[in-house]
């Protein structure tokens, strides 16, 4: 047993076939038998956060249906969970690696790749933050028994409810430039965190411009009302 109660369901995205999609039942489950996830500071209340299907993922979902599949384009989402977007862009024929920090994150995209009769798709280990937490010790962590580490560089960044936490040293906004190609997009789906205006002020001293799209929408039959914006960022001539 994994420790852990899981569920299936059926996650509409706009423009898109449905998706069946493996997903944790809640939010109270926890399984860290060996403590990988804790040495990577993801305590038992993030724990399960990257295993539940969250809104502003279905927005930027939403929004990979219905971009353009470009030739030669690499595409990389960041903190992807259960990577809806990433599963979205690669039904339709996109180059796009998903990628997360968490020990799971994998083990679920593969199932979930299964589930809808999707061939490989590109994983890679990505981590932004690389403190461990207060009174754990730096043990070594081999994260290539989940995924071979991040590399390269990109020419659309997205990413979903990244800004949940206070990122004093621009750890996220580091991140994106070293995997960005010079001419490339940041899309970042935020419901109006607190954090938004610091992180967006880190990024433009990295040289990154902002244009913004509200995302608001009211409530719709079983469908609940979202509030959250479309960050933009690329760099400036």
């Amino acid at each position: 047993m994994p420790g852990y109660d899981i569920k299936h369901e059926s996650i509409a995205v706009a423009g898109v076939d449905n998706l069946t999609i493996r997903s944790l039942s809640d939010r109270q489950q926890f399984a860290d038998p060996l403590g990988d996830a804790e040495r990577m500071g993801i305590s038992s209340a993030f724990w399960p956060l990257f295993g539940l299907p969250w809104p502003s993922g279905t927005h930027l979902a939403a929004r990979l249906a219905v971009r353009p599949v470009l030739p030669d384009e690499r595409i990389l989402e960041i903190g992807c969970g259960l990577a809806l977007a990433s599963l979205v862009a690669h039904r339709r024929g996109a180059d796009i690696t998903a990628s997360d920090c968490h020990p799971l994150a994998n083990a679920f995209l593969q199932e979930n790749l299964r589930l809808n009769a999707l061939p490989p798709m590109k994983y890679r280990h990505g981590r932004w933050r690389a403190e461990s937490p207060a009174g754990m010790p730096d043990l070594p962590i081999d994260v290539t028994a989940w995924a071979l580490p991040l590399t390269g560089m990109f020419d659309l960044i997205i990413g979903s409810d990244l800004l949940y936490e206070r990122d004093a040293d621009a750890t996220l906004a580091a991140f994106i430039a070293v995997h960005s190609t010079p001419a490339a997009e940041i899309w970042i789906v935020d419901p109006n965190r607190g954090n938004r205006a610091a992180f967006s002020r880190q990024m433009a001293a990295g040289g990154f411009g902002l244009r913004e799209e509200n995302l608001d929408r009211p409530a719709l039959l079983d469908v609940p009302a979202y509030k959250g914006r479309l960050l933009v960022y690329q760099r400036q001539p």
